[in-house]
C-alpha cells in the first residue's frame, strides 16, 4: 500500500526494536490492555505477527507503517470471518498529530474492501481516546454504540466505543493514491492502532 505519505508494508522480524521504541512507553498503551511492553515482549507480538502472514488461509495481516523511510507504527487488519474485518493501529507518540493514523487507517479500509472484499469493518476504542473516535469519523465510521466495562485494563475495567462502515458506505475517492491493490502479501526479507483503536503489541 503506497502514498506519499505512509507506506504500509508487512511487519517483519527485523523491524521488532522500531515497534519497541513506542509499545514500551505509558502513554502509548494507556488505553490498551497490554505494556508498557518488555523487549521479550515486543518480540514475541512481532513473531507472532510475521507467523500469521504465514497461515493458510491467513486471516491476520500486520502491517508497518513508513513514513519518510523510518517505521513509526503498525497496522492490522484482522479477519472475523468471510464478510467482516477489524482494524487496529499505533504510531509513535513523535508523529501523532501529523495525520498519519489517519491515512494509515484509510488504508486498512482500502485493503480490506478491495483485496476481501469485505461487507463491514470495525474498530472499537477508549472513550476517553477523543483523538481515535476523531480518527475513525474522518475515515467515514459511523459511532454504532458503547460497550460497558467491556474491556479490562491496569485502572479497572473500561467501556469501548464501537464504530463500523459498511462496503457501500465506502469511498474509494476519499483513499490516498494508490493505497489499495497495492500491498505485499508476504513478509520481505528486508532489515522493518486506535494511539487506540485497540491495536495489540
Amino acid at each position: 500500500m503506497l502514498s506519499n505519505a505512509v507506506q504500509l508494508r508487512p511487519l517483519t522480524v527485523a523491524d521488532w526494536a522500531a515497534v519497541h521504541d513506542w509499545a514500551r512507553r505509558p502513554e502509548v498503551c494507556r488505553y490498551q490492555t497490554w505494556g508498557p511492553n518488555t523487549p521479550e515482549q515486543t518480540r514475541a507480538f512481532v513473531q507472532a505477527a510475521v507467523d500469521a502472514w504465514a497461515q493458510h488461509p491467513p486471516v491476520r495481516f500486520v502491517f508497518a507503517v513508513v513514513s519518510g523511510e523510518q517505521v513509526v507504527g503498525n497496522a492490522e487488519l484482522k479477519l472475523r470471518g468471510a464478510h467482516i474485518g477489524e482494524i487496529g493501529y499505533g504510531v509513535h507518540p513523535r508523529v501523532w498529530g501529523r495525520g498519519i493514523a489517519t491515512e494509515t487507517a484509510r488504508h486498512l479500509l482500502g485493503y480490506g474492501f478491495r483485496q476481501h472484499h469485505l461487507h463491514r469493518i470495525f474498530a472499537t476504542c477508549d472513550p476517553r481516546n477523543a483523538a481515535s473516535g476523531r480518527v475513525l469519523r474522518k475515515i467515514g465510521m459511523t459511532y454504532e454504540g458503547r460497550m460497558r466495562e467491556a474491556v479490562l485494563i491496569r485502572d479497572g475495567w473500561r467501556d469501548s466505543d464501537l464504530y463500523a462502515i459498511l462496503r457501500h458506505e465506502w469511498h474509494p475517492a476519499d483513499q490516498p493514491a494508490g493505497s489499495a491493490g497495492q500491498c505485499v502479501q508476504r513478509p520481505v526479507d528486508v532489515g522493518l492502532g486506535v494511539v487506540d483503536v485497540e491495536r495489540r503489541a
